[in-house]
């Protein structure tokens, strides 16, 4: 049976995100496949801890590198440097690359590589110019020079054919796992928060500035000004980015200390009482390759108001209430409305496909792509 690699040297301990949680989900819906695989992590010494689970299953195993993925200057060197070189060494021909970020010459190895967006091509002001650089080059050389370029959606797909002109791309789309029995006691939230039942909205995402939280702080503060029967409250979860500390003053200039708050990271039992309990889910991003919680809000058949940017409409498979301005306030307030007037309707369930998403699909779509003879593709 063929040996194939998984690059997971980008992965850094601790960090949360929603390429994160694609390669975990990716990683147990392969495992819980009955098909014969031989698949080899490619970890380093800093994070091989994270994954030495799967080595319970015989058909994983573990290749550490001598590097740290924290040290992102230092792994970029190793990988152009070496990482082929260790890959030949283990009997390797393929490597799966879950992430853009591959050797930029190939060295006798077959990759295939999945690109998430191409966020700094078009958002270059939300990125230090080095970022902008290296994920522009990394780019270039993938659509150069892989096997195989797969995308996360439909959209990115089309972004990347327009941008670079390759047309045989694959499109998988990310798997989204949510145990929806692993649910904290909302009681306990209630206290933590001082929310109620169906009484506050709820976000999750990065507080960086395309997820466009900032007009959800200005709909909150225009409806803390009005006599509405809106809820007036909002949470937002999520780990610190570099828009956080701007938040965090924006809360505080405008007095929404106790209408809007930030719980940081929450466990993924405290987000789906989240989700369950909300009166409704806004995602005001206005950049996104997938977007997974709007998917996972809709699991628990809560309203969702998102915007129509990127992928979104074809993530959330037009189910959703969309926003057609993403920065405007007061259309941010009638799609409220709108979800209010419509509080009997059963959101989530009416056509919305969530098998597309599961785990064992998506693990199983991608098992079959590597597994395939790379010289009988066109």
């Amino acid at each position: 049976m063929e040996k194939i690699a998984i690059d997971l040297l980008w992965l850094r301990p601790g960090r949360v995100g929603g390429t994160e949680s694609y390669i975990r989900n990716l990683l147990d819906g392969l495992a819980r496949l009955e098909e014969a695989f031989d698949f080899t992590l490619l970890v380093s010494r800093d994070n091989a801890d994270t994954f030495r689970k799967y080595e319970s299953d015989k058909r994983f195993h573990l290749l550490t590198a001598d590097i740290k993925s924290e040290n992102i200057g230092r792994r970029i060197i190793w990988q152009n440097l070496f990482q082929n070189r260790l890959l030949r060494k283990n009997g390797f021909r393929k490597c799966f690359e879950p992430v853009y970020c591959k050797p930029w010459l190939n060295g006798g190895i077959q990759y295939t590589c999945v690109i998430h967006d191409l966020q700094a091509l078009h958002y270059p002001e939300y990125h230090p110019l080095h970022e902008v650089a290296y994920s522009r080059l990394c780019w270039r050389m993938d659509v150069w020079n892989a096997a195989r370029i797969v995308a996360i959606s439909r959209w990115v797909r089309k972004d990347i054919e327009q941008k670079y002109g390759r047309k045989d791309i694959e499109v998988i789309y990310n798997p989204i796992l949510i145990k929806k029995d692993e649910v904290a006691p909302f009681d306990s939230l209630q206290k933590k928060y001082g929310i109620e039942k169906k009484q506050f909205y709820y976000t999750v995402s990065q507080m960086i500035p395309h997820k466009n939280l900032t007009t959800l702080i200005q709909v909150m503060e225009k409806l803390a000004e009005g006599d509405c029967a809106l809820p007036c409250r909002l949470l937002i979860s999520g780990v610190n980015g570099h828009a956080a500390q701007e938040l965090k003053e924006q809360i505080r200039d405008r007095n929404l200390q106790g209408t809007v708050t930030l719980t940081g990271f929450v466990s993924n039992e405290e987000r789906n009482a989240l989700y369950q309990n909300c009166h409704a889910f806004l995602f005001p991003s206005v950049f996104e390759g997938f977007g997974m919680p709007p998917v996972e809000a809709m699991l628990f058949q809560t309203p969702v108001i998102t915007t129509r940017c990127a992928s979104i409409p074809e993530v959330t498979q037009g189910k959703a209430v969309y926003v057609d301005d993403p920065y405007d306030v007061e259309e941010w307030i009638v799609r409220m409305r709108d979800v209010e007037s419509e509080a009997e309707q059963e959101w989530g369930r009416d056509g919305l496909d969530f098998a597309i998403y599961a785990p064992e699909r998506i693990s199983r779509q991608y098992l079959a792509l590597l597994k395939e003879p790379i010289w009988k593709r066109k």
